[in-house]
């Protein structure tokens, strides 16, 4: 089976850790993101991923080449961004597949744990045109809302509206009959969200909705991506690419944690990284030689590449780009994001008094 990985967006909701490396390059549980969908994949009977790229298209085949995680992998790159139904008409000119062969597409910024050959069998059984994953949530108004009759068919496809006939929603995993995508416009910007789904099955086109849910995850914000990272660490998804055994923490090589440190909450301690005695860090993301000073505290935050964190500081919910210096004292909360290489001096910022 072939599928196409969707990996062209430029990650806006994710700066400032996106202004150097693609949102599904981004280091997740100890690997790349991009390493647990294509370590899945291939365990569900994937042989053969051609990516769809835009966005600095070149980082992907140089993280991946040819061949990973027992996959062929193949790169199309887009001139100009051409929507989901544009990007996917795009990468099938690179496709192998017969006409009825099922194609899997997959979005580059979703962590599920749904059973991907349960839904390909559910695709061939019926054969549909498409066989989409839902998945149940609380508020089906933030996405793609998804009814489906009895027999499990879609019946209409309410992309984000404010009154949601269902909780049953879009969740991003697609599989398509090889002929279905030769429907969707060359060469232009089309989104199957809002224009092909809705055309086949106004066409009478079999369009199913595989229903599961499992662990299901959209990472684009930055609060989503520090859960879905932890989550995968404390073992509450299982992916074959993880490099460590699920725990509180996930420790890798050459990373210093001194005895006296808190590490928790399936925090990340990248390469080279460094957390000192006295300091507390709680279900975060430490990148490669990242710093965090004695006393300080980090709770629920992203430190990229070299960022350092100095003695009594506090970060709660903030992302620090590469290089990114807090100097001791200061209180960062709330969502906060300090760019590349900047650099606050002692007790800059404090959300309470300076005792």
């Amino acid at each position: 089976m072939e599928a196409i990985l969707l990996v062209g967006g430029r990650g806006t909701r994710l700066r400032p850790l996106t202004i150097s490396t693609p949102k599904p390059l981004l280091p997740t549980a100890g690997v790349s993101f991009l390493s647990h969908q294509l370590a899945r994949a291939h365990a569900a009977g994937v042989e053969r991923i051609v990516f769809a790229t835009s966005y600095r298209a070149e980082m992907f085949e140089a993280a991946f080449g040819s061949k990973a995680h027992g996959l062929e992998l193949v790169y199309v790159s887009e001139d100009q961004p051409l929507g989901t139904g544009g990007a996917i008409r795009n990468a099938a000119r690179a496709l192998t597949s017969g006409p009825d062969d099922p194609v899997l597409i997959l979005n580059g910024d979703i962590l599920s744990g749904h059973d991907v050959g349960a839904q390909v069998a559910l695709h061939e059984e019926t054969g549909a045109a498409v066989t989409l994953h839902l998945t149940k949530v609380d508020d089906p108004s933030r996405f793609g809302c998804v009814p489906t009759d009895d027999s499990g068919r879609v019946t209409a496809f309410l992309e984000k509206t404010s009154h949601p006939v269902t909780d049953q929603i879009n969740a991003g995993c697609y599989v398509f009959r090889r002929s279905a995508i030769d429907t969707i416009p060359e060469d232009e910007v089309v989104s199957v969200e809002r224009e092909t789904f809705p055309a086949l099955i106004s066409s009478g086109a079999r369009v199913m909705g595989h229903v599961e849910s499992e662990y299901w995850l959209d990472v684009g914000t930055p609060e989503a991506f520090v859960r879905g990272s932890c989550d995968l660490v404390l073992g509450r998804l299982a992916s074959p690419a993880m490099p460590g055994e699920p725990g509180e923490r996930l420790t890798l090589p050459g990373a210093t944690v001194a005895p006296g440190a808190i590490v928790r909450g399936g925090t990340t301690v990248g390469r080279g990284a460094t957390v000192e005695a006295g300091s507390t860090v709680v279900g975060s993301v430490l990148l490669d030689d990242a710093f965090v000073a004695e006393g300080a505290t980090v709770r629920d935050s992203v430190l990229s590449r070299g960022a350092r964190v100095g003695p009594g500081a506090v970060l709660d919910g903030v992302i620090l780009g590469d290089g990114a210096v807090v100097g001791p004292g200061n209180e960062l909360r709330g969502g906060l994001r300090i760019w590349p290489g900047i650099k606050l001096p002692p007790t800059a910022v404090r959300f309470s008094t300076d005792a």
